[in-house]
């Protein structure tokens, strides 16, 4: 039987990291040497998205998740500079100051591409990854739509396709199974992207955001990782995560059948059980599988 979420939680706190106010939560464990997972959300995202993961994961481990600046209950800044090497520089930063000296990276989507860069700037501070439907080999906006970022009604119209956003049909892209979608889900979901700041933070990263990392900057990631895809991923093809494979020294791929993007709502328990085999195992080398789950 599954855990029910609603049995974990956390008040939630605020702390400021580089100028910026990062909202996070810390779930703590009764065993003082338990290792520290900390989870990074990806795109139009928030720690909401972790919701399903947490009752398994603070079982085995201290678990600090947080809302990337721009997003959740974060400070939508005007003064940060919104690339992915500044997120990725943002983590370590955020782990100095809860004094966390190392800790194990779980980023989905966006949020595994920032969890690369805060582990290739921080080799000896994260221990291992584990990449979660990684957002990989996205290119950087085109000079002429960031040009049109600046024009006066671009922020009036991105407001508006925000606003006229169907939370319940993007969620039903990134899902395999639609009977997920509830309304209480759809709530959750809804509320980080309604704020009217979120729409500035929004084209901030767009004129930021440089490409993901090249094949050369990836080969630099020495540490273990593990990648788990959903099958039915249609953000992120699980050719991608084949070809993430090749470029990672140290990559194990996990595929999932009947899944999508959103895999910690679709498999929480199963991606649960592999994390902590990968945490307290390791990896099997160069291993590439499908494993089939109802």
């Amino acid at each position: 039987m599954a855990l029910d979420e609603k049995h974990i939680y956390s008040p939630g706190y605020r702390i400021n990291v580089n100028n910026v106010q990062i909202y996070y939560e810390y779930f703590d464990h009764e065993d003082p040497d338990a290792k520290v997972v900390v989870l990074v959300h990806g795109f139009l995202s928030s720690t909401v998205s972790f919701r399903k993961l947490l009752p398994y994961l603070t079982k085995s481990y201290k678990v600090v998740s947080l809302d990337l600046p721009g997003f959740g209950q974060s400070e939508k800044s005007t003064s940060f500079i919104y690339k992915l090497s500044n997120y990725g520089q943002l983590i370590i930063d955020f782990l100095d100051k809860l004094n966390i000296q190392n800790a194990i990276l779980i980023g989905h989507s966006m949020g595994g591409q920032i969890s690369m860069h805060a582990a290739k700037k921080s080799p000896k501070r994260i221990e291992k990854l584990i990449l979660l439907g990684c957002c990989s080999y996205v290119k950087r906006a085109s000079r002429s739509l960031i040009a049109c970022s600046y024009l006066p009604l671009f922020t009036w119209g991105m407001r508006n396709w925000i606003q006229r956003k169907d939370v319940k049909e993007n969620l039903l892209s990134v899902l395999h199974d639609s009977k997920l979608v509830t309304d209480e889900m759809i709530e959750s979901y809804k509320k980080p992207i309604s704020e009217l700041a979120f729409t500035d933070s929004l084209i901030r990263l767009l004129r930021h955001r440089e490409g993901d990392m090249c094949s050369q900057d990836l080969n630099q990631i020495q540490q273990p990782v593990l990648m788990l895809w959903g099958k039915e991923d249609k953000v992120m093809p699980v050719k991608t995560g084949y070809r993430l494979k090749h470029d990672l020294p140290n990559a194990e791929l996990i595929i999932y059948e009947k899944c999508g993007h959103l895999l910690m709502e679709e498999k929480p328990q199963e991606i649960c059980s592999e994390i902590k085999r990968f945490i307290e195992q390791g990896i099997t080398q160069g291993t590439a599988f499908q494993q089939e789950t109802s």
